[in-house]
């Protein structure tokens, strides 16, 4: 019987409320808990423990990390390899790094590194500036050094192949969807205009709603332009902004509070996990226009829930959604403003084909085949470390 593979997830960048690729390590540490195959050990910030033993109470956890982001990055790159090589009963073999970095000092463990998007190369105006040379370094010494690299879409692995030819095996491993919590109204359900109204929408409204943190790359300043352009044929109808300010929220304030129909916008900040499949399902439609994601989960999360959808044409929410959602170019704002107001008045069929098509196309999607596909890449660099790398890597 062949052991399971001994592996290190690095959990230490994600925040008490996580968005994004946040959110892609909640789940995926969720789905990789008890699987079989695989003895898992959490690596998370000191005094963050409580959480993740409760998303993964089997699973060894090891309290690590300094919590301060510049002193978590520094322990993260030059200490954090000598621990892991050090553990032992089991000793770990594979190191995951699950944004962009992994530490030196890994010698003879394998090293696997996900790779969101190349938006660092190819937008570095969409990110802290701060921020763009230290993940470009990072993303091309995973590019060299790593066993594996796990891209979260087809259009993430095929540019970073183009861009940096990398060394390891790239294995595409798409987000997953809870199909338990996001799916379509049922009956008897009764809780979603209380979860609602928690969020601070009243009871009854009706709205577009655009879930994601509030940066520049989201698309929210052209949202909200498109809205103002439409909002006076459909009087009552509100935009709903829900997410975290990011960097670049001003930009979004400031057209918020240019647009004449200022008023009927609402920003929610962040939602609660239990909330989000509500808001998504009572929307007359879910607006996620962002310029470029690596996959863009709230798109995939709209077609569970049966919601209309507007999004960005040739982008990865595309390759997702196939014709169940109304596309157009990104940032291309008269676009965007007949689209929502195509979706706003479908009539029932177009509205039922669909939807019906993005219910089939989002059950394709699961956290266990994502889970599965990690499982992959962890056999795939437990096979291929070599004791000789320790003063490279």
């Amino acid at each position: 019987m062949t052991a399971p593979i001994a592996t290190s997830l690095d959990v230490s960048a994600i925040p008490e409320r996580p968005a994004g690729a946040g959110r892609y390590v909640v789940e995926l540490v969720r789905a990789l808990e008890g699987l079989e195959g695989l003895a898992l050990t959490v690596v998370c910030r000191t005094g963050d423990a409580a959480r993740w033993r409760r998303l993964a109470p089997s699973s060894r956890l090891l309290e690590a990390v300094w919590a301060p982001r510049p002193l978590r990055v520094a322990y993260e790159q030059r200490r954090l390899g000598s621990v892991i090589r050090h553990l032992d009963d089991p000793p770990v073999k594979v190191h995951h790094g699950p944004h962009y970095t992994f530490p030196h000092g890994l010698g003879d463990v394998g090293a696997v590194v996900t790779v969101h998007d190349l938006t660092f190369f190819d937008h570095p105006e969409w990110h802290v500036p701060a921020k763009v040379p230290f993940f470009r370094r990072a993303i091309r010494r995973a590019a060299r050094k790593a066993d594996v690299i796990v891209c979260v879409s087809d259009a993430t692995a095929s540019r970073l192949q183009a861009l940096l030819s990398p060394r390891g095996v790239v294995l595409v491993a798409p987000h997953g969807v809870d199909h338990a919590r996001f799916h379509p109204r049922r009956p008897g359900g009764g809780t979603d205009a209380a979860l609602i109204e928690q969020a601070g929408c009243p009871p009854g409204l009706e709205y577009i709603v655009h879930l994601g943190t509030a940066e520049p790359r989201k698309g929210i300043v052209p949202l909200v332009e498109a809205f103002d352009a439409i909002a006076g044929r459909h009087p009552g109808l509100e935009l709903v902004l829900a997410g975290i300010e990011g960097w670049g929220s001003a930009e979004v304030a400031a057209a918020v509070a240019a647009a004449g129909n200022r008023s009927r916008i609402r920003r929610l900040g962040y939602v609660d996990d239990e909330a989000v499949p509500a808001l998504l399902r009572s929307a007359r439609l879910v607006a996620y226009p962002s310029f470029e994601e690596g996959f863009g989960l709230p798109a995939l999360e709209a077609l569970a829930c049966g919601a209309p959808l507007v999004t960005t044409s040739g982008t990865a929410m595309a390759d997702v959604a196939g014709s169940a959602a109304w596309t157009v170019p990104a940032g291309d704002v008269a676009a965007l403003a007949s689209a929502l107001e195509r979706a706003l008045s479908a009539e029932e069929p177009e509205l039922e084909q669909r939807r019906v098509e993005g219910l089939q196309r989002s059950a394709a999607f699961s956290w266990a085949h994502t889970a599965a596909v990690h499982l992959e890449a962890y056999e795939v660099a437990a096979r291929a470390h070599r004791g000789d790398r320790s003063d490279h890597r």
